[in-house]
């Protein structure tokens, strides 16, 4: 719990030894909110009336010890929920501009996988391959699987539509605002073939194919749809604007999805900042394909893997669709850049990619050129969970 609300820090130690015999209690540090506890003795005054006097003291009796063992421990758990009570107490909840934004429908068609007229793709260590990519159904890798440890170039996970318009090009007016519209967390809701009235959620983007991302609760749902089948989206969420906190840019997400967070943690900490969980941070020095936009509305954001050092020190392996990850020095108000001080929140949107500037996609929820965001780890932050889509393993 401390860890997730993160604003009270409490590090103790009791540490018996092997044979039992208890050598003292060290409290390192106590700081809740903008109090510090800590004393000159290093002890809370909590603890220093109940136990310290007696902790140092050794004692050879074996009960005596399991006794004052189990009492310290039972005082120090007291005051660790008493102190992530006031934490959580401590969070402001975020208010946004519910009531003015537009509900409007966007539609699109399940896309056919397609594959370049090269077939082979080159990796960036100069080898052909050819894999699964973007496109059609994908019946094994959904939100909340691993983004990783695939065989594939760009899979999108779940159901991908596209609406290519009346000018047949993913450039046109349609296909713009089926991306620009469709926010993270909307219904959808699929328009024809067998899987008719069957209702699922927007869980990404991908930015160059243009697509976007669908998941489905019911696991049986995948064997009604059809590559041409149509999905409307209930496009809700676009114009955002986070009302009690300054600096913070919002984007692609639904309401749904920001009750979501909200009802998982996120808040606003009296210093002012965003305070959310992720389950990665990761670099803005590995970030790649997405640069060189104008804007974040549309599109995605490329994480590079061709680092082994920075992939192992970040944990990025662990990576899976839907995760939210903090990306660290990077501004995306207006397009993306490396900024210091800047971080960008986001959701993993599809999977890897062994082409050079490429990797798995995040698409962008948060944005604070002036650092006003403040993530701390949360291994269950990712969308299966936040929108109830599935299990999340």
């Amino acid at each position: 719990m401390l860890s997730r609300l993160g604003r009270a820090r409490v590090c103790a130690i009791i540490d018996p030894t092997q044979d039992g015999h208890l050598q003292g209690l060290t409290v390192v540090s106590l700081r809740c909110l903008s109090l510090d506890y800590k004393k000159e003795t290093g002890y809370p005054p909590i603890l220093n009336a109940a136990c310290v006097n007696v902790a140092n003291k050794k004692e050879n009796d074996m009960n005596f010890q399991k006794s004052l063992s189990v009492f310290c421990g039972g005082i120090f758990l007291f005051f660790t929920i008493a102190v992530s009570i006031s934490a959580e107490e401590a969070l402001t909840r975020v208010q946004f501009n519910r009531d003015e934004l537009v509900m409007i429908s966007v539609k699109g068609e399940i896309s056919s996988p397609g594959i370049r007229e090269e077939v082979f793709r080159v990796t960036a260590d100069g080898m052909p391959e050819i894999y699964p990519g973007t496109g059609g159904i994908t019946y094994n890798f959904r939100v909340g699987d691993t983004a990783v440890h695939l065989a594939s170039n760009h899979v999108e996970p779940a159901v991908s539509i596209e609406n290519l318009g009346h000018d047949n090009n993913r450039k046109s007016r349609e296909s713009r605002g089926l991306n620009a519209l469709s926010n993270i967390g909307n219904e959808a809701v699929v328009i024809s073939g067998d899987a008719k009235g069957e209702r699922g959620v927007v869980i990404g983007k991908h930015g160059g194919i243009e697509h976007i991302m669908i998941d489905f609760s019911d696991d049986d749902v995948y064997d009604k749809l059809a590559i041409g089948d149509e999905i409307q989206i209930r496009g809700y969420g676009t114009g955002a604007r986070l009302t009690n906190i300054e600096d913070v840019t919002v984007m692609n997400a639904s309401p749904t999805l920001l009750d979501a967070l909200i009802a998982n943690g996120m808040g606003i900490t009296q210093e002012g900042k965003l305070r959310i969980g992720v389950t990665h941070f990761i670099p803005a020095k590995i970030m790649g394909s997405g640069l060189g936009q104008s804007q974040t509305y549309i599109g995605d954001y490329d994480i590079q893997f061709f680092d082994p050092k920075t992939v192992e020190e970040y944990g990025l392996d662990s990576l899976r669709f839907g995760d939210i990850v903090a990306i660290i020095d990077a501004d995306s108000t207006y397009g993306r850049v490396y900024r210091q001080g800047a971080i960008t929140i986001a959701s993993v949107s599809h999977g890897r990619s062994d082409s050079a500037g490429h990797g798995p996609g995040v698409t962008t929820l948060f944005t604070s050129k002036t650092g006003r965001i403040e993530p701390y780890k949360a291994s269950d932050a990712n969308l299966a969970k936040l929108l109830k889509i599935r299990r999340l393993k």
